[in-house]
C-alpha cells in the first residue's frame, strides 16, 4: 500500500474518533475513488497515482465551487471549498512561482525545446516533478509564453 493511501486512512480513523463528520466525509469519498480505480484497473497504487486522483478530486470541487458561485448558491461553494482544503492536506507542498520557472528553464534547457512544437517534451518532462504540486494548467501557459 502506497505511504499516501496509508495516511488517508488513518485520517479516516482519527475523523471518527473525533467525531468529525465533514473531514471523515471528504476523506471516505477520497479513498472510494482509489478504490474504484484500484478495482477497474486491477493494480495497487503508488504514491503518484494517488496524487495524481487527489488532484483530480480537487479540481472537480473547484469547479463545483465556481459553478455553484456562479449560480448564486455559495452555502454549497462554501462546502465545496471546505472539501478542497481537507483533501490539500494530503498533497505535497505546493511550489512558488520561481520555483516553477526553474523548473521549466530545466527542462526547456534538457530537451533542447526551441519552439511551441517541442511543447509536449517540455511537458512530459515536468509532469511527473510537478505532479500535484503545481497547477498544471498554469504550468502549460508559462511553457507556452517561454517557447512562443
Amino acid at each position: 500500500m502506497s505511504a499516501l493511501k496509508e495516511k488517508l486512512t488513518q485520517a479516516m480513523k482519527d475523523a471518527m474518533r473525533a467525531k468529525d463528520s465533514a473531514r471523515l466525509g471528504v476523506i471516505r469519498m477520497a479513498l472510494a475513488a482509489l478504490k474504484q480505480v484500484e478495482v477497474d484497473e486491477r493494480i495497487e497504487l503508488d504514491d503518484a497515482r494517488v496524487l495524481a486522483i487527489l488532484d483530480k478530486q480537487i479540481k472537480q470541487r473547484q469547479d463545483a465551487a465556481t459553478q455553484y458561485a456562479d449560480a448564486g448558491r455559495q452555502e454549497l461553494a462554501d462546502i465545496e471549498l471546505a472539501e478542497i482544503v481537507v483533501l490539500r492536506d494530503f498533497m505535497p507542498a505546493q511550489l512558488s512561482d520561481e520555483e516553477i520557472s526553474q523548473l521549466i528553464d530545466e527542462a526547456v534547457t534538457a530537451t533542447g525545446a526551441s519552439g511551441m512544437q517541442d511543447m509536449g517534451k517540455v511537458m512530459g518532462l515536468l509532469k511527473p516533478k510537478l505532479q500535484g504540486r503545481a497547477d498544471m494548467g498554469a504550468v502549460s501557459a508559462k511553457i507556452k509564453a517561454r517557447l512562443g
